[in-house]
């Protein structure tokens, strides 16, 4: 089958993509691994808790889904996109759905792929009831499942706050908050917080239920341990520097029977490495993105990114950015397509507000002082520190060699857990700057596939064995 154009994510930058490419006559398709349409932050909430209280975020992904189905596209749900690649003029992907194995050609391509969560290893990370602080987002908004009864919330990010209130209005004790960043790190773009009084008073309803709930919060500290044998049984917490590395200072220890830990998100960048687009290393965020153009193009002719995919902007910006790309898609196709000057504005305005929050996030060398030697660090291949390090002293100084080495990064998650600590560990090693180290090749699978969706009607009858030679 093709389209004229291919839509990868169904968040608010993907879906947003897809009503305004249809609406400029585009034929659209859209591929998503959730069940609808909404990405993480407006994610669909499941039957069982329809009934629950509704949320603004709620409200804004019942209306892009109403939007979705409206429009004039073809909307490919628990689908996978497995691989990419460009034959000539037109895009392939290979799609793994829920009961078979497809492809798809597009004349263009549009990748929304949204954000991945960033998490630095702590001692006792891999114990089970540690979470992600996007993870537990999720859990709770599709599910409404608490992590924990009684839960330790530590990183950065506003996704802390948020997620704690969360939990406690759903009925579970958070027994410590504790934000790396000190309380000051909030005023240091005062400007941008200032142009959504919105957003800073949802925030403030938060904390003010924190406040409430007698939630201890800690500003300026950080998870030392994290202990217990088949279940989180005990979390250590102490005070750090600016650079985030642990301080002097009394430890604090909490009974707990789960951990939501997170730092921040970066862009989720394995579908524009597969097809070799050009990226650039951001040190305010301290993440890698394409390079695009203000339309979203990417250096890969009719390949275009929008959305978190395409550098942290945050969901309100992210519509935006979809509308803005669809139009360039269109323009490029040779459609009529207004070069309205309003939706860039738009984003302008909501991407002020979506960088401020993202740069209190970005990464401190301090973070590393926290791993000791026996933490892992690449939870797929069970690679602690020191073996990464030992590799990086015998000349594994490049995500390929690093790779080669020791197999950091081959796992399931591709590197999508491990490869950032894993540049910061031979940047430091080395004395080179991150961006030096560079990006590992991005392989396929981009995603794990279950061979169900390849073998689905397959019987060894139907092989066509040639008969055997005479003697």
């Amino acid at each position: 089958m093709a389209v004229d154009v291919a839509i990868v994510g169904a968040g608010p930058a993907g879906a947003s993509a897809a009503i305004e490419a249809a609406r400029l006559g585009l034929d659209v398709a859209i591929i998503d691994e959730n069940c609808d349409a909404g990405g993480q932050v407006w994610r669909a909430a499941s039957p069982a808790i329809l009934a629950a209280p509704r949320s603004p975020e709620r409200e804004r992904g019942d209306r892009l889904r109403a939007a979705l189905s409206a429009a004039r596209v073809d909307a490919r749900f628990a689908t996978r996109v497995w691989h990419l690649e460009r034959e000539g003029d037109r895009f392939r992907l290979a799609l793994a759905g829920p009961h078979d194995a497809a492809t798809l050609e597009a004349r263009a391509l549009i990748l929304a792929t949204g954000a991945q969560e960033r998490v630095f290893p702590v001692p006792g990370w891999t114990t089970p009831g540690v979470i992600g602080l996007a993870a537990a987002t999720a859990l709770m908004k599709e599910q409404g499942v608490l992590p924990g009864r009684r839960v330790v919330v530590a990183g950065v990010g506003p996704l802390l706050v948020y997620v704690a209130s969360e939990i406690s209005r759903h009925g579970g004790t958070v027994v410590a908050l504790a934000d790396l960043n000190p309380a000051g790190a909030w005023l240091a773009s005062p400007a941008a917080l200032l142009s959504r009084p919105d957003l800073l008073a949802r925030g403030a309803g938060w904390l003010a239920q924190l406040a409430t709930a007698r939630v201890p919060v800690r500003r300026g500290w950080g998870v030392r341990r994290i202990e217990g044998g088949e279940a989180v049984a005990r979390v250590t917490l102490g005070p750090v520097d600016a650079n985030w590395a642990p301080a002097a200072g009394a430890e604090w220890t909490v009974a707990a029977d789960a951990v939501c830990l997170g730092h921040g998100l970066s862009p989720a960048i394995e579908a524009t490495r597969q097809l070799d687009a050009a990226h650039v290393f951001d040190p305010v965020d301290g993440s890698w993105r394409p390079e695009l153009d203000r339309d979203g193009r990417t250096s890969v002719p009719r390949l275009y990114a929008c959305g978190d995919g395409a550098g942290i902007l945050g969901a309100d910006a992210a519509p935006w950015r979809g509308i803005v790309a669809a139009r360039a898609t269109a323009r490029d196709l040779g459609r009529a397509a207004e070069d309205d000057p309003a939706p860039r504005r738009r984003l302008a305005r909501a991407a002020r507000f979506g960088a401020a929050m993202a740069a209190l996030t970005a990464p401190r060398p301090g973070v590393l002082d926290a791993i000791t030697p026996e933490t892992i660090v690449c939870r797929c291949e069970s690679l602690t520190r020191a073996a990464l390090e030992a590799e990086i002293a015998d000349g594994g100084v490049s995500p390929g060699a690093l790779r080669a080495g020791t197999r950091c990064g081959m796992g399931p998650c591709g590197g999508r857990f491990c490869a950032e600590t894993a540049s910061m560990l031979a940047a430091r090693a080395t004395g080179r700057d991150r961006a030096e180290f560079g990006l590992p090749t991005a392989r396929s699978p981009l995603r794990p596939v279950a061979i169900a969706a390849f073998d689905a009607g397959f019987d060894y009858a139907d092989i066509p064995f040639a008969a055997p030679s005479p003697l």
